[in-house]
């Protein structure tokens, strides 16, 4: 059985993450306060307790979804022996990628930490609220020729491109509000389901130059090592154990297409994978993984009893 981790993105989050695994575990507690430490804030309190608007908020739910991810690999790896270093690859989705290199000791907590609180506020920054969106189309007809047809039609009123390639089914654009309301209506005469995102900017796409901009100054000062499990990045949907190419590439991802469904299918005929751990919040990445890889397994682990029972299975 050969196994790839899988690391969650934004809109996983709900308030009282992680609060059962710091209960169970003192090595998910050490990974809270250390979150805490490095950003000088009690993001642990506001991830038990909300108020949820506040969590919600990108430069918030960012590190605390992290956080939560780091926790479940760290508990694995103190509690159970089960280090990445077991899986052939990990992968994580947008803010994700970051957890996936910090659970595979490429960037240091407390560095991710950081460069995710510094990424959400960045983002926040480079395109004032209501000027931009993002919606998803979804539905049997909603694949990537759908959805570019859709966003070119959207881009005679400004930037609109695909975002998220998330699996056949589920494709998200993004740019200016004005193109892509204009999108959404392409995407309906063609046949798709579109659904405005309840987002606070329009991500990955090239409007977020300027989030770029200063992720990859951030980026050229932080420490990047190797990977303990080579990376399948976002933006190549390939495997890279190379710290320059994903220091490189975590900038990139900033405007950049998510390419999530090549990737898991990259996993899956070229890596061999036959079962997906989604380490972390909530349950999407697992319910992608049984749609563009129906043979595959996907277990997400989430709760005390989801790590006991992952490790039994090994």
């Amino acid at each position: 059985m050969s196994l790839a981790f899988l690391f969650p993105g934004q809109g996983s989050q709900a308030v009282g993450m992680g609060a059962d695994l710091a209960e169970a575990f003192a090595s998910a507690r050490e990974v809270f306060q250390e979150v805490d430490d490095a950003l000088g804030q009690k993001l642990f309190k506001l991830m038990k307790e909300g108020p949820e608007d506040q969590l919600t908020l990108t430069e918030n739910a960012q590190p605390a979804l992290m956080a939560v991810s780091l926790a479940v690999s760290r508990t694995l790896e103190k509690e159970f022996k089960i280090g990445v270093d077991r899986a052939a690859f990990v992968a994580g989705h947008s803010l994700g990628e970051y957890s996936a290199l910090a659970a595979a000791g490429a960037i240091s907590l407390a560095d991710t930490a950081r460069l995710l609180k510094l990424r959400g506020q960045a983002m926040q920054r480079a395109v004032p609220v209501g000027e931009g969106a993002m919606a998803s189309l979804i539905g049997p007809k909603s694949d990537v020729a759908l959805a570019e047809e859709a966003a070119k039609a959207g881009s005679a009123f400004g930037v609109c491109v695909v975002a998220n390639d998330n699996n056949n089914g589920n494709v998200v654009i993004s740019g200016a509000k004005a193109a892509v309301d204009a999108a959404i209506e392409k995407a309906k005469e063609l046949g798709a389901r579109a659904i405005p995102l309840n987002v606070s900017a329009p991500f990955h796409c090239p409007l977020m130059q300027p989030a770029a901009d200063e992720m990859a100054k951030a980026l050229g000062a932080a420490t990047i090592l190797a990977p303990r499990a080579p990376l399948v990045a976002n933006i190549t949907a390939r495997p890279t154990l190379d710290p320059e190419e994903i220091r490189r590439l975590l900038v990139e991802q900033v405007t950049g297409r998510v390419r999530w469904r090549e990737s898991m299918l990259w996993l899956v005929e070229a890596g061999g994978v036959t079962r997906f751990a989604e380490a972390g919040a909530g349950k999407v990445l697992s319910g992608m993984a049984k749609r563009i890889a129906p043979d595959a397994e996907a277990t997400p682990l989430n709760t005390p009893a989801d790590l006991e029972a992952f490790a039994s299975s090994l």
